[in-house]
């Protein structure tokens, strides 16, 4: 008996990420290509238009395998508070998914000694995974993988 994959699979999963700094500066890792390009895609192509109605595109992949491409357009985004935005992940011309992400910022007081201030981050992805091309645990996994080079992106950059 052969198993086939149903055409529609929806998941959601959250991240939280906590960090010894102001949410101004976690927000602003996200706002500008110079700052994202230190921790995001790393893929060939890149272009980020980071406003309401901006799209953030990227294009790549390992040489001779397949192109994967993420289109997403943001839909909110409040200042040191949080980011809406949806976005499609193609291989090649194949449709993997559609999202819907938010990314909230909120304060806390940080562990850090030479810091008021620290941010709880959360990441929720809603999810619809189709005809069975890729699966919740390979994008929260991915997720994870992009969120722990923000971390280290955090720690080394020079402050602001």
């Amino acid at each position: 008996m052969t198993h086939v994959a149903p055409p529609v699979v929806h998941s959601t999963f959250t991240i939280v990420r906590e960090y010894p700094h102001a949410p101004a500066r976690v927000f602003a890792a996200w706002a500008s290509i110079e700052a994202k390009s230190q921790w995001g895609p790393c893929h060939a192509h890149y272009t980020l238009d980071f406003r309401i109605g901006g799209h953030e595109i990227t294009r790549g992949g390992e040489n001779g395998g397949p192109v994967y491409a993420v289109d997403a357009i943001y839909h909110d985004i409040v200042q040191d508070e949080r980011i809406v935005y949806s976005y499609e992940l193609r291989r090649d011309d194949v449709l993997l998914s559609v999202s819907v992400v938010s990314v909230e910022f909120d304060t806390e007081p940080a562990d850090a000694p030479d810091s008021t201030l620290g941010t709880r981050m959360i990441y929720t992805e809603q999810v619809i995974f189709l005809d069975g091309h890729d699966s919740l645990v390979h994008r929260e996994h991915g997720t994870q993988v992009g969120l722990d080079r923000l971390t280290v992106a955090l720690q080394t950059a020079p402050q602001q």
